[in-house]
């Protein structure tokens, strides 16, 4: 009698109940990290919070939507990271439950569990999940609206139209990629027969007034702004070191799905003395040429061109954000293995598994705890962001008896210090366009709290500072323990105030 383990049997009986219990494993994992190790947000998390502060409809850091729900989420959760970092979550959740569902429409239920379970293994989709921005906002707009172009392209359902332009109008809205991800989607629909015949009737039409609707106000400040522009393109000469930036921005997103190409490897009959006869085996229906062509084209477009595009126009990442870019591989991987999946040497693919899951949090335990002893590298998570805010909020009210309205100086500290009870105007004086909301006379104005990197028992301003706030007389530094101190120092900071006029 073949023994079958129970893992298969509930993939095959309990298929979304499997993909509930991974999916929800890993967001409370990533949840439950950053809240018991970070003592201040990762990535640039306190600048989308400083920008959202403000609700622009467009500023340089690009379009507005995900500034303006990572602050609403922030002021649910009483002014608490934990609001932020749960509905990094939410988009978490949201993109695996499309990326089952889109699954399921082309290979089935049991294989789409397979789908969900390799691509998590993309580690694009672990920690770097928790740094809630337009990247990780445009991961579950960008499948959903795969999910709805094959329901209309592929099922023909004249009802996915709708959902299909609220994803396009919310994506045009969080991601300054998204332009070029809406030219990919109508560049298959217009490259298939099934395609061209949806884009003849009249939803394009409504759907292009929804988007319109949706997009309008930031269309206008793009206007305004003068911001729509190419990049100009490389020279001749440049050509050959922008082609080796490619191969490596490649070789990066291969890197970040070592753990689905792993598994294959592993899986692969070359590789296990067992015949096929032993092996659990996982069905689906056929599948249609038009779905193939379908999740090989966005499982590669978007990383190929993704990547050229960064590297021809020196651009900082991937177009779109790794999670995109590779949002696809699991499916391709899944059609191109076959109608039949043959599970062989299962006890060693869940041991693996279960370590790709969990070692990006292990190295995030250990990048905290034991990189401060390994060298002088700043772990930036444990600068102490409370302790941090709450002083100088604190400060700046004793002595004006009013809250601290407006905050500048070094932009680190300064985005903590926005975080504060009091929720501060951040004020980037070095580049003062970048926060419109305020201008150096507004500050002064206003009055506020100036911050530095102190480098000296005195606190002495650096020379820029003091020349852009002439007359501001530096207070003692206060120091700040991180949560590691390690082989560092702790963390001095000069501060001033700046008075409000009236005083």
């Amino acid at each position: 009698m073949r023994f079958t383990p129970l893992i298969i049997e509930l993939i095959r009986a309990r298929p979304r109940l499997v993909v509930w219990l991974v999916v929800l494993f890993q967001a409370a994992l990533w949840l439950i990290v950053p809240l018991l190790l970070y003592r201040s947000p990762p990535g640039d998390l306190a600048t989308v919070l400083a920008f959202g502060r403000e609700y622009q409809v467009g500023t340089d850091l690009g379009p507005p939507l995900a500034f303006w729900l990572a602050d609403i989420a922030f002021r649910l959760a009483g002014n608490h990271i934990f609001g932020v970092y749960l509905l990094a979550q939410i988009c978490f959740i949201a993109t695996f439950w499309a990326l089952y569902s889109l699954s399921r429409a082309i290979v089935g239920d049991q294989q789409a569990v397979l789908v969900v379970l390799l691509t998590l293994t993309v580690t694009a989709f672990s920690s770097p999940g928790v740094e809630f921005g337009p990247l990780v906002l445009a991961r579950p707009l960008w499948v959903l609206m795969l999910l709805h172009s094959w329901r209309v392209i592929g099922q023909g359902r004249r009802n996915a139209w709708f959902a299909l332009s609220i994803d396009a109008g919310l994506l045009l809205l969080t991601t300054s990629a998204a332009a070029g991800l809406l030219l990919l989607v109508a560049g298959f629909a217009l490259a298939s027969a099934p395609g061209r015949r949806r884009l003849m009737s009249v939803d394009p039409l409504f759907a292009l007034l929804v988007i319109g609707v949706l997009t309008l106000p930031h269309l206008i400040w793009l206007i305004r702004s003068d911001t729509i522009a190419l990049p100009p393109l490389p020279a001749v000469a440049d050509l050959s070191v922008r082609a080796m930036r490619w191969g490596g921005l490649l070789g990066f997103l291969l890197v970040a799905m070592s753990g689905v190409v792993l598994l294959v490897i592993l899986n692969s009959s070359r590789f296990t003395p067992h015949s096929d006869e032993d092996a659990a085996v996982v069905f689906r229906p056929p599948v249609h040429s038009l779905a193939r062509r379908f999740v090989y084209f966005f499982a590669l477009a978007p990383a190929l061109i993704g990547s050229l595009a960064v590297a021809l126009f020196d651009l900082d990442r991937v177009t779109g954000g790794t999670g995109i870019a590779l949002s696809m591989s699991g499916l391709a991987v899944i059609v191109a293995t076959g109608d039949l999946i043959h599970l062989r040497r299962q006890r060693l693919l869940r041991s693996v598994w279960a370590a790709a899951i969990l070692a990006p949090a292990v190295a995030t335990i250990a990048a905290t705890l034991f990189l401060p002893w390994a060298g002088a590298a700043e772990v930036a998570t444990s600068l102490p962001a409370t302790a941090i805010g709450r002083f100088f909020g604190d400060s700046f009210e004793r002595r004006t008896n009013r809250p601290l309205r407006a905050v500048a100086g070094d932009a680190q500290i300064a985005t903590l210090i926005g975080m504060a009870s009091a929720r501060p105007h951040l004020f980037l004086d070095a580049t003062p366009a970048r926060t419109p909301w305020l201008t150096q006379a507004k500050f002064n104005e206003l009055g506020g709290v100036v911050v530095w990197r102190a480098s000296d028992t005195a606190g002495t301003p650096p020379d820029e500072l003091a020349r852009r706030f002439p007359g501001i007389v530096p207070e003692i530094p206060r120091a700040f323990e991180r949560l590691v101190t390690g082989r560092q120092e702790p963390l001095r900071i000069g501060w001033a105030i700046v008075r409000p006029k009236a005083q």
